[in-house]
């Protein structure tokens, strides 16, 4: 398999202001996400280049750290969702993940 070359960049556009108090559920359902995103990066390992997997795991790292922050904007759900997608491009979790259907 080639080496996957795309780079996950985190960029907030426009950001919004906070929203209030975070969200715990929220937070934890994110988190998890991030985590499984890791691990589907890390059992991937050998197809991606090392500037790949430096990126990514940058990007993850950033992601994690100020996801508390990300929570509690009032856009949460759009934000998180687009940093998502962009890891989704890179691991594929979810065309793991999602139920197939059979004929």
């Amino acid at each position: 398999m080639a080496s996957k070359s795309r780079h996950v960049t985190v960029e907030l556009q426009n950001p919004k202001p906070f929203f209030g108090p975070i969200c715990q559920c929220r937070h934890q359902f994110f988190r998890e996400e991030f985590l499984r995103h890791h691990q589907c990066l890390e059992q991937q390992r050998e197809y991606y280049s090392e500037g790949a997997i430096a990126s990514a795991e940058d990007a993850l790292s950033r992601i994690m750290g100020r996801l508390e922050q990300l929570c509690q904007r009032d856009d949460a759900c759009e934000v998180v969702g687009q940093l998502l997608r962009k890891l989704d491009a890179v691991t594929k979790l979810s065309e793991w993940t999602e139920p197939r259907t059979l004929h």
